[in-house]
């Protein structure tokens, strides 16, 4: 942890965004439970779940090409400031929500919030390779990972235990505090980044993107290599664990919580201990341990004792694969292309985190079970260690390159 508290104590303008970020992240996933919560109390079916579920992901995909060549053009304070208001507005707007006739509605916002949330995320991400070195760079995805990992689960769990006490409206008003708090933070901070490019035609800009990526087919690889991490996007599978099986021991936002506060827990210890080892050598092995995690928790899954206990195993690599995967693609990425490339990047990160979400839902209305569902979860990183493996041998094996 000290490598982390250096960094933050050296550089001013990243300990300010870093509470930023630990502050609106924690609001983008508070209110989830509430809204989780508000879908069991209509009784919706596992569909709408897992729709709403992929509705937080797609919105990045959607939007990703156009808001690379946005932040690439213009500067990125005020950009942030929008997004972080536009959360907020569309936060208070869910109390609107009462009843199954306004699941319109429902999807709307959600769809609103994740966007503003997404584009957040990549301004920042192309942000940091801007203002940093390498060095520096993969210390600071490493805190990142950490906390969008923390504020992703720790945001939920917490959120578990005031819908639970407290009820789901209560939660949202909340949320919309967390994202007043950030905007003012933000609004005081001065710091100026300057376009990367200059203002030529957009799709002249977006083509010659996508050009880049041609001509750099390690950096393609390297995207396609970071998409898996989207196969950890289990938020449908916790809810209908919840529901299904975990009713009869705990309430339903207090076992999502529950399961969400286990996974926050490996998601934050995890990287403490694996970061000083992960590297391109390393980092087969770390891939097999995620599938293997995912094949562990599947065989107990549908007891809630053990499935916390094993939902530990399942987050514990999480953040420290994701961060290591996101520093190669920008590290190997040309300044000039940081918005895009990392649009980019979300668009293919996004969307098998979207899939997921829906796919969960969907085989199982289909009838499949939530262990095979898992296991599938499993087989997926499998196949993400031999795709390593491959593109390893091809890009960077006669290169000596490292992390």
């Amino acid at each position: 942890m000290n490598r982390y508290r250096q960094l933050l104590k050296n550089n001013p303008i990243v300990r300010r965004l870093t509470l930023i970020q630990l502050i609106s992240y924690f609001g983008t996933w508070f209110s989830n439970v509430a809204i989780y919560t508000l879908l069991v109390q209509m009784d919706v079916s596992a569909s709408i779940i897992a729709l709403v579920a992929a509705l937080h992901f797609l919105p990045g995909v959607i939007q990703a090409p156009f808001t690379g060549v946005l932040i690439d053009r213009f500067a990125p304070k005020v950009l942030m400031l929008i997004l972080l208001a536009t959360e907020l507005i569309a936060t208070l707007t869910l109390l609107l929500v009462t009843d199954v006739s306004m699941l319109w509605l429902l999807y709307l916002l959600v769809m609103i919030r994740m966007s503003a949330a997404s584009f957040y995320f990549t301004v920042e991400m192309s942000l940091l390779p801007r203002i940093l070195d390498d060095e520096s760079l993969e210390d600071a995805n490493t805190l990142h990972s950490m906390i969008w990992s923390f504020s992703y689960t720790f945001g939920m769990a917490i959120s578990g235990l005031v819908v639970a006490f407290i009820g789901p409206y209560a939660a949202i008003l909340l949320d919309a505090v967390f994202f007043m708090f950030s905007f003012t933070l933000l609004w005081m901070l001065l710091f100026e980044v300057k376009s990367s490019t200059k203002q030529n035609d957009f799709v002249r800009q977006f083509i010659d993107g996508l050009s880049y990526l041609k001509k750099q087919p390690k950096v393609t690889a390297l995207l396609f290599l970071h998409a898996f991490m989207g196969f950890t996007a289990v938020d449908t599978l916790v809810v209908l664990l919840a529901k299904d099986y975990y009713v009869a021991v705990l309430s339903v936002p207090l076992a999502i919580g529950l399961i969400h506060a286990m996974r926050a827990l490996a998601l934050v210890i995890g990287p403490m201990l694996l970061a000083k080892y992960i590297n391109m050598n390393t980092l087969f092995y770390l891939l097999l341990f995620q599938g293997l995690a995912f094949m562990s928790w599947s065989f107990y899954i549908e007891d809630f004792y053990y499935s916390l206990l094993l939902s530990l195993m399942v987050g514990f690599a999480i953040t420290t694969l994701w961060a290591y995967t996101y520093t190669l693609v920008q590290i190997h990425t040309d300044e000039a292309y940081y918005g895009r490339i990392i649009s980019y990047n979300d668009v293919l990160f996004l969307g098998v985190s979207a899939i997921t979400s829906y796919g969960i839902g969907y085989l199982y209305d289909e009838g499949m079970s939530l262990t095979m569902i898992t296991q599938l979860l499993g087989l997926a990183f499998f196949i993400a260690a031999l795709y390593y493996v491959r593109i390893h041998k091809k890009y960077f094996s006669q290169e000596g390159q490292d992390v």
